[in-house]
């Protein structure tokens, strides 16, 4: 009976913390390996380009008209939906 609280503790945590999180990990995974050339996307530094080429490892991002950069998929943060 002592332990019966520990456990219910653990549970609670559960559904509060791990699982939302690893749902959102998940969701982000997703996102990456769907997106194409042409998706506007933010980066995790702020920056904001459209993907020109997919890499095996990461994205060839255009942020103007001369200028384009590598980024690591990873640091892919969101999709840019403020224009839609």
């Amino acid at each position: 009976m002592q332990f019966l609280p520990f456990i219910l503790l653990m549970v609670g945590f559960w559904f509060l913390l791990i699982q939302p999180q690893r749902k959102k990990q998940k969701e982000h995974a997703k996102m990456l390996t769907e997106l194409k050339p042409g998706d506007k996307v933010i980066t995790a530094g702020g920056i904001c380009g459209v993907i020109t080429h997919v890499k095996k490892d990461r994205f060839q991002v255009k942020v103007d008209d001369a200028t384009r950069i590598d980024v690591v998929k990873g640091s892919v943060q969101s999709l840019d939906t403020a224009g839609e």
